[in-house]
């Protein structure tokens, strides 16, 4: 385990944290990582403003800071499962809920909010909607999906008309009040408070744990050790338009260290408890700590057969008669004595262990943070060290646990920076922390848990953990730290193997997103830097395409039963001719028929498939290696045929309004571009067609390639967007220190030169990279940018057509690759 980086403020106030006050903090599935702070803005203890800041990893110094409004501080931020709702409660009992404004992650609004006056909030959660998915480590090396993740049955802990989940919050107080609020559909939300039990008493840890059967259960507890760990079941339920609330008491426990007459008295506070993951409500881990020192248990709950009395053992048995069981925890196991533990964090990854010998997968490890700045990684399973990281402050990254020189540094080097609040990433493969001063600071974690593995085991690994990402669609930016420039080739080869391998409906619906992945992992080397501009083409191509056979409607009702888009697939399929004209011939042009206005309006993407076609025909003789961008596509006949088909569809609205017709620069008069397009796009069509095998393009193919130049114009290609994220800076081993608000101070590249395309200057023209259209050397309109791949389009929209609002309209929650939007911002405070 090593620093990634370390993010701080460009300008510290004064006083700006106190040890003492709480941070928390939070990682989203969309890997959005949300942490507060309590800033003092005059040297009057009063006057203090409790702050949310918001940062997605790919642009940590882009932080977007919110003056929340709590009154008190904040004690709790929950994401939800989609990643784009957060939850704050503060020690006054009033929780909030933002939402993103504009769909843009650093832009939050908050909308909605309930209160318990008065009633500081211990714990708080979504409601769960009855989403699971087990991870199936031991079958990783399977070749099919569904035997790698599988769906469990879940129920939603609370259900609209039709089985739909319904959303709201649900939040334990200090005295013991469990509080619900509901999302009704119109937006207006539905609120109940009920006791925990019928003696309310002082709540100072708890936390919230669902179950299959849609129940929820809450562990409580008064904050001593002496004291029973209580828990409750709550149901939630709807009757007459007001929420109920019905709790019951469950089985508690007393800790493991209470009972022992060594530790009796030595560790009177119970300072974290925590339920080892949010579905599994029937493991628990516990911390119990004094000044110096803390002492971590794990607790199972577990079905036991009552004993009989010896009376009724001999008595005959009634047929079908079992014996009485009872629900009991059981401790699983506890650590020895450790220093005094700061934070806690467990694993999100839904791993599913029924092989007791998967030790080193991701997952399978939670992180403690002590007083003395370090961080140690453990087996969930056993508690046993994996790995120990000490902080920048003292002894160096990464040490490993059998380094008593290490420790020894570590112990002598006096009171250090310690981690107020840690968060696992959704892969468990990034730790998030904010210490005691205000720092934030994120860690790799192996996917081993520091353990060395041959590099086939952690490729596999990676592997599973990306294919995982592919069906979640949860954001795999996490996973890229651990992707080194040399790994890349291999794993891209793999994951397209095992898409392949996949049915074809399940390959229809990840389609794009393993173009996404593949894009994201070819930018990570320079040796494969020219494949993730082909990979973000395609992106657009695909869409583009779709787009334009959404448009063509039957001209007659009772028409067949394939559409005109399949008809136009299947017609280009079986007719090689390189003659557009009589391709055209054999369709029904009447199902192409638009208004003139609609098809102008989407002249600038017709543009660039005619461009594309040009610079793909152009590049042919130059592509002797893989170096060069559009060398992925001359090999891609499923592409080729996508092209070949939308140069059909632009020839016939061509006929209709020749304004929407793509425009080329030519020689030539009386040069037909399309059809000398069409004619050399068919027959390198002709070479990689998928029905047949494949051959290498003929001399004269490439004669007529060479002479393109001299008769068209050919364009140049803005390939990729421009991405100024830092997961290409975060390859190397050394620690990358950032600071908010300064993207400026990010280290270059090293001493790799890259591509020509990847390089844009000051004076060049920006690109709107999803309208195809240029914004100018300096835009004036808003803008953002594709968190994950840097696509830059217009933030407002300047067309009025139909035909385009259907094309922006698609991407306003998401980009092509699907990352979410981030406001470009001129510059930073």
């Amino acid at each position: 385990m090593e620093l990634a980086y370390v993010c701080e403020w460009e300008k510290r106030p004064k006083s700006t944290h106190c040890p003492s006050i709480p941070l928390v903090c939070s990682w989203s599935c969309r890997n959005l990582v949300a942490f507060s702070t309590d800033l003092k803005n005059d040297d009057e203890e009063k006057d203090v403003s409790r702050m949310i800041h918001i940062i997605d990893t790919e642009h940590p110094w882009d932080v977007y800071s919110i003056n929340s409004g709590h009154s008190e501080v904040i004690s709790c931020l929950e994401w939800d499962q989609s990643g784009s709702k957060l939850l704050s409660a503060d020690g006054d009992g009033k929780i909030k809920c933002w939402s993103m404004s504009d769909h843009l992650v650093n832009s939050w609004e908050s909308f909605l909010s309930s209160s318990v006056d008065g009633d500081p909030i211990v714990a708080l959660s979504w409601l769960h909607n009855g989403v699971k998915l087990a991870l199936h480590v031991e079958m990783s090396s399977s070749t099919n999906f569904s035997e790698k993740f599988s769906r469990v049955k879940f129920s939603p802990s609370l259900t609209l008309f039709g089985g739909k989940p319904m959303e709201g919050w649900l939040a334990v107080t200090v005295s013991g009040l469990v509080t619900v609020s509901l999302l009704k559909p119109g937006g207006t939300l539905l609120t109940a408070s009920e006791s925990l039990c019928r003696l309310r008493g002082r709540v100072a840890l708890a936390d919230i744990a669902f179950t299959g059967g849609g129940n929820i259960v809450v562990a409580a507890t008064d904050g001593s050790s002496s004291s029973p760990v209580q828990f409750y079941k709550v149901v939630v339920s709807v009757v007459s338009e007001k929420c109920r609330i019905d709790t019951e008491l469950l089985p508690s426990l007393f800790l493991r260290c209470t009972t022992d007459a060594i530790r009796r008295d030595k560790y009177p506070a119970v300072t974290h408890l925590k339920f080892l993951t949010r579905e599994n409500s029937e493991q628990v881990l516990l911390c119990a700590s004094n000044q110096t020192g803390s002492i971590v248990e794990c607790w199972s709950l577990r079905k036991e057969g009552l004993p009989v009395n010896n009376i009724f053992q001999h008595r005959s048995p009634v047929v079908g008669e079992k014996q009485p069981t009872i629900l009991k925890w059981r401790i699983l196991t506890t650590t020895n004595d450790l220093e005094r533990v700061s934070a806690i964090a467990l694993p999100k990854l839904p791993i599913s262990i029924s092989n007791t010998d998967t030790k080193f997968c991701p997952g399978l490890g939670l992180a403690l943070a002590f007083h003395d700045g370090s961080i140690q990684i453990l087996h969930r399973m056993s508690l046993h060290t994996m790995c120990v990281f000490y902080g920048s402050s003292t002894s160096g990254p990464g040490q490993r646990p059998g380094d008593e020189s290490a420790i020894k540094r570590q112990r002598t080097g006096g009171p250090a920076i310690h981690f107020k609040a840690i968060q696992f990433s959704w892969t468990s493969l990034a730790l998030a922390g904010i210490d005691n001063h205000g720092k934030l600071q994120m860690l790799r974690v192996s996917p081993s848990m520091g353990q060395v593995l041959d590099m086939n085991t952690t490729l596999r690994h990676l592997l599973f953990l990306l294919e995982y990402c592919m069906v979640t669609g949860y954001d795999w930016w996490d996973v890229l730290l651990h992707v080194q420039p040399t790994m890349v080739h291999n794993l891209v080869e793999k994951l397209h193997e095992e898409y392949m391998r996949q049915n074809q409906a399940l390959q229809q619906v990840l389609a794009t997103r393993i173009v996404a992945v593949k894009a994201s992992l070819c930018k990570l080397s320079t040796a494969t830097a020219a494949r993730a501009c082909d990979f973000h083409a395609k992106l657009l191509l695909i869409a583009i395409s779709a787009t334009l056979k959404s448009l063509l409607r039957p001209h007659v009702l009772n028409s067949p039963d394939k559409s005109p888009g399949d008809r136009l697939t299947e017609i280009c399929a079986k007719n090689t001719d390189p003659d557009i004209d009589k391709v055209m011939i054999n369709l029904n042009t009447q199902d192409f028929v638009l208004d003139g206005p609609h098809l102008q309006s989407l002249q600038q993407l017709i543009q660039w498939v005619g461009d594309f076609v040009l610079y793909l025909l152009a590049n042919l003789p130059n592509q002797g290696s893989m170096v060069r961008p559009g060398f992925g596509f001359m090999r891609d006949g499923a592409s080729l045929g996508m092209l070949r088909e939308m140069l059909v569809m632009i020839r016939i609205w061509g006929l209709l309004k020749t304004s929407c017709l793509p425009t080329f620069t030519a020689t030539s008069d009386n040069q037909d571009s399309l059809q000398l397009l069409f004619r050399l796009l068919t027959k390198l069509w002709l070479c990689c067609r998928e029905d047949a095998p494949p051959q290498d393009p003929d001399d004269g193919l490439i004669d007529e390639c060479c002479l393109l130049p001299s008769q068209l114009l050919v364009p140049s290609m803005d390939w990729l967007p421009v991405n100024d994220g830092v997961i290409v800076k975060l390859q190397g081993k050394h620690p990358l220190r950032l600071q908010f608000g300064k993207p400026s101070s990010l280290p270059g590249q090293g001493s790799t030169t890259p591509l020509e395309v990847f390089t844009r200057s000051p004076s060049s023209q920006k690109m709107d990279n999803l309208r195809c259209i240029h914004m100018g050397v300096c835009p004036t309109e808003e803008s953002k940018a594709c968190t994950r791949c840097g696509c830059v389009t217009m933030l407002r929209s300047p067309n009025k057509s139909n035909a385009m609002k259907q094309w922006e309209q698609r991407w306003i929650k998401n980009c092509l690759c699907g990352g979410l939007w981030r406001q470009i911002r001129q510059a930073f405070n």
